[in-house]
Order: structure tokens, then C-alpha cells, then sequence
């Protein structure tokens, strides 16, 4: 199951933004990644250097490979709304991200741990592909046999976090995935917008 693997703090490092979360390298050198560090000297970025950053950010962040993130460009740009604000919706609804936000794994990569693992189910049934798209009414939920896990009692005992999109039941860890997120919802810094122009060219 390919998926990125390297260093995180250098990718934060190159969109200048903590994209995997809180990082103590991070914030040492917040500044772009390479030789000369700082020092280096960056003329103005080109109209498809900027868009190609926000794609590259976008997909890093939700932690899709290109193949994946077209698909879904071309199922939000079919669809009837604003194709950038259903891009990052169908991108909100994988179940790996839903995990995510419900506070059952500390981050995106963990989530899709273990979702691949089986320990999620998704109205009673276990699903173990984190891309499964998830639906407005369906019940997320930590498997019976996982609920002691000591990664996920961990995570829910950390997560402070509330989205108005999900309701989430701790003593019987599990939630609801109530309805798809509208643009003003969703927390990351994307600009949609730039995605959208690369990809119309």
C-alpha cells in the first residue's frame, strides 16, 4: 500500500507550515529545507510553482499519492458544487481522515493504521480501506476486540479537539459521521482555488 514514508519535518519545512501536526524540529528551523538553509536566496514564485505547492500540500496533508488525488479531482470536478470546496469534502469523507478527527489515532498515518489493520468498522461491518469513502449517517466505531488498544485509549484521552460534523460516543467509542463538512469547517490551510487552476490547465 504505497503512501509517503520519509521525513515529515522536511515537508513542513517546505510549505513553511506544521502540516503533520506539533513538531519540535518544526519550530528549531522554520524555514525551507535544503544546504544553504536559510541563507539561500528565493526569487518570486512562478503562477504554477504556487499552485503546484498548494496541490503538493493538499496531498501531503490528507496523505494521498497523485493517482489517488486526480481521481478525486475529476469526481469533484463532475460534481454539481464549487470543485474545490467538493475536493477537499471528498478528501474530509475518507475514513482514514474521519478516524483522524475523531480522535481514534493521533494522526493521519495512524488512522490508516488501523483502519488497515481491521480494527475500525463502519455500521457493524469492518472495512479496512482507508480511502472507503464515508456517507453522511454512518456509525464509526472501534472494534470490540481493539477497544482496549492502548494507541487508541490514548489518543481519545489526548483529543480535545470538536467538529461540528461528527458526534462521537466515548463510552461506547463510537461515532457519527453526521454530514460533509461545508469549506468554513475544515481547519486546513488549503487554497483550494490554486488545486482547481493547475489541474484546469
Amino acid at each position: 500500500m504505497a503512501r509517503y514514508t520519509g521525513p515529515k519535518t522536511k515537508i513542513a519545512r517546505k510549505f513553511s507550515e506544521a502540516i503533520y501536526g506539533e513538531d519540535k524540529s518544526f519550530e528549531k528551523r522554520n524555514y525551507p529545507p535544503g544546504q544553504h538553509g536559510n541563507n539561500r536566496r528565493r526569487g518570486k514564485k512562478s503562477e504554477y510553482a504556487v499552485q503546484l505547492q498548494e496541490k503538493q500540500k493538499a496531498k501531503y496533508t490528507y496523505g494521498i499519492l497523485e493517482r489517488q488525488f486526480r481521481n478525486l479531482y475529476t469526481k469533484a470536478n463532475r460534481s454539481s458544487g464549487i470543485t474545490g470546496e467538493v475536493l477537499l469534502q471528498l478528501c474530509e469523507q475518507r475514513l482514514d481522515n474521519v478516524v483522524y478527527r475523531m480522535g481514534i489515532a493521533p494522526s493521519r498515518n495512524g488512522s490508516r493504521q488501523l483502519v488497515s489493520h481491521r480494527h475500525i468498522t463502519v455500521n457493524g461491518g469492518i472495512v479496512n480501506i482507508p480511502s472507503y469513502q464515508v456517507k453522511p449517517g454512518d456509525v464509526i466505531a472501534v472494534r470490540e476486540k481493539s477497544k482496549s488498544l492502548e494507541v487508541i485509549t490514548n489518543s481519545l484521552s489526548n483529543a480535545s479537539q470538536v467538529y461540528e460534523w461528527i458526534s462521537w460516543n466515548n463510552d461506547k467509542k463510537e461515532g457519527t459521521f453526521v454530514s460533509v463538512p461545508q469549506r468554513l469547517q475544515i481547519p486546513e490551510n488549503i487554497n483550494e482555488q490554486f488545486i482547481v487552476e493547475l489541474y484546469s490547465k
